[in-house]
C-alpha cells in the first residue's frame, strides 16, 4: 500500500493500492475497500486511481460518486 499524500490536509484516506483494474482504498478508521471495474465501473476507478496519485480529493470523490460501491469490504 501507498500512503495517500493527503495535500488538504483532512483526508480520510491514508494509503490507497492499485492494479490494472481495480484501486484499494484504506480509511482512517481501518477500513480496507477493493472497488473494481466490475462494482465501479471503468471511468470512476480511472478517476480514483487519478485522485490518488495526485494526492488530493480522493475521498469527496468516494463520497459523492462511488458510496457502497465497492466490490469488497476487506477490513
Amino acid at each position: 500500500m501507498e500512503r495517500y499524500k493527503n495535500l488538504s490536509g483532512d483526508s480520510g484516506v491514508v494509503a490507497y493500492e492499485t492494479d490494472s483494474d481495480s484501486i484499494k482504498v484504506e480509511f482512517e478508521d481501518g477500513g480496507l475497500y477493493l472497488y473494481t471495474y466490475t462494482s465501479t465501473g471503468i471511468t470512476k476507478i480511472e478517476q480514483m486511481k487519478a485522485l490518488a496519485s495526485s494526492g488530493k480529493g480522493l475521498a469527496t470523490f468516494i463520497v459523492r460518486h462511488v458510496r457502497e460501491a465497492y466490490a469488497a469490504k476487506l477490513r
